[in-house]
């Protein structure tokens, strides 16, 4: 008995003794190579586990805390497999943005790459992402807001707004309303059954983004494959039918599928696919967690919302209860515009971004080899209290032209990224929540239901859903 414990605590200290000696090496070996100060955790798997861990609870911000306190706001790390040089320095963020296709390149976990698919905007490159990024803008901007895109956008919010009971899931109802918009950009289809099937399987797309990526050691990323193909078909049947009724001259549908279609070059069912796949995502999940959470930020700030309420209200007063709101009137939303900033600095739905070097980069006195992978962390910029004052607390007048708590915010706040890949629908997202925020403020009144609390960081994987009780202004529960 006394031979087997000691041959066992034998084994269990040579293997401490080499697993230390592994990370020493491993310390030694990249602070030679002039790699940033960090730790890359251990062997495989890193420090992912922690970062997983950290965003599944309600303050996630000590695995950034932890690490800038010791190592500085540039450090070495492992995530998902490779390790990670990890920036929550604005300058550095900055820096990478500007270099994207000359010193860096998009690079994102393969749990993730897999499921948009290799023709989606975070992994097409060069010519080809010039001229996607570039169609995606012309069907996002002001213009076309002007055209079109108001109306679609406020009929779809008070369609959707109009069947809410008495209690509403909240975070549900704005992913309904923000996939119907995208639908309709994208192929002209009204809300119904074929987009609302279509937005369950994105649900389990979605949900297979931080999983292993591989089917055999994850039923959560199997079920997403199984999505995604799900969505690939029902897409797929879409393109062909339209391509059929284009052939047959039908009347050209003024939708993003018809502009694909058309273009000089063309592009194939297969890639038309994988960017839809990657515009609904978006649809799906980071415009209505923002319209979520700035619902629940206004709610905890009732000062707040008694002054957007104000502006609202002269909007509407101007206006008959059936007439739609024009660009001139999402223009004239100026305390709005704060609000939504606010929730995007506060709330971070898009942390960061992963790009790989292409080459060996010299940055803040760092080398930086060529292949790794660096992280830009948005959020650990947009709560940096060198940036903000008073940086984790919702305070929506900071963005006032006359506030002195806000110090270079066009330098430090990209809540929608940066350089030649910052997101297309920028202006139709903050279109989509000001319209949403009008039609919400001037038709209900609304209280949360406090046992269900939301995690203050919502992740992908989140099942709270921020239920609250409305009550129209008129005095009458909303109809079902």
């Amino acid at each position: 008995m006394a031979s087997s414990f000691s041959f066992t605590a034998l084994v269990l200290l040579i293997s401490s003794l080499a697993a230390g000696f592994l990370l020493l090496f491993r310390r030694t070996r990249h602070r030679r190579m002039g790699l940033p100060p960090g730790s890359l955790g251990l062997p495989l798997i890193g420090e992912t586990l922690q970062l997983i861990k950290a965003y599944k609870t309600e303050n996630p911000e000590p695995f950034i805390d932890e690490r800038v306190s010791r190592y500085g706001s540039v450090f070495t790390t492992h995530l998902f497999g490779e390790p990670t040089v990890f920036s929550a320095d604005a300058e550095t963020n900055r820096f990478v943005l500007q270099n994207e296709g000359k010193l860096f390149e998009c690079s994102y976990p393969a749990s993730i790459s897999n499921l948009m698919g290799k023709y989606s905007l975070i992994r097409m490159e060069g010519s080809l992402h010039k001229r996607m990024h570039s169609l995606t803008m012309s069907f996002a901007n002001a213009s076309a807001m002007k055209d079109h895109l108001m109306v679609d956008i406020d009929r779809l919010v008070r369609f959707n707004l109009g069947s809410w009971s008495s209690r509403v899931l909240l975070m549900e109802e704005s992913k309904k309303m923000t996939f119907d918009v995208a639908v309709k950009q994208l192929t002209s289809f009204d809300p119904g059954e074929w987009s609302e099937r279509l937005r369950k399987e994105y649900h389990l797309v979605i949900e297979g983004f931080f999983s292993l990526s591989h089917p055999l050691f994850s039923t959560t990323y199997r079920k997403a494959i199984k999505a995604r193909r799900k969505v690939a078909e029902a897409l797929t049947a879409v393109i062909t039918e339209r391509r059929e009724e284009m052939e047959e001259g039908a009347e050209r549908k003024t939708d993003m599928l018809a502009a694909l279609i058309a273009a000089d070059d063309g592009f194939s069912d297969e890639e038309i696919v994988d960017f839809f796949v990657a515009i609904l995502v978006d649809a799906y999940e980071t415009t209505p967690t923002i319209m979520t959470l700035a619902v629940k930020f206004l709610t905890e700030t009732p000062l707040a919302l008694a002054q957007l309420k104000e502006e609202h209200e002269k909007i509407r007063a101007m206006k008959s209860d059936s007439e739609s709101l024009e660009w001139s009137d999402y223009k004239s939303m100026t305390f709005t515009q704060c609000v939504v900033n606010e929730t995007l600095r506060v709330a971070n739905v898009i942390g960061g971004v992963f790009r790989r070097t292409t080459t060996d980069v010299e940055m803040n006195g760092y080398k930086i080899p060529k292949g790794w992978k660096v992280f830009l962390s948005f959020r650990g910029v947009h709560l940096d209290q060198n940036h903000f004052e008073d940086a984790r607390t919702f305070n929506p007048w900071r963005w006032q032209s006359n506030s002195v708590t806000t110090t270079r915010p066009t330098k430090v706040f990209t809540p929608f990224g940066g350089g030649p890949r910052i997101c297309p629908g920028y202006e139709l997202a903050r279109v989509a929540i000001s319209v949403f925020l009008h039609h919400l403020v001037t038709s209900f009144s609304w209280v949360h239901e406090e046992q269900d609390k939301m995690v203050f960081f919502p992740t992908t994987r989140t099942k709270k859903r921020y239920p609250i009780i409305v009550k129209r202004r008129d005095g009458s529960l909303s109809s079902t």
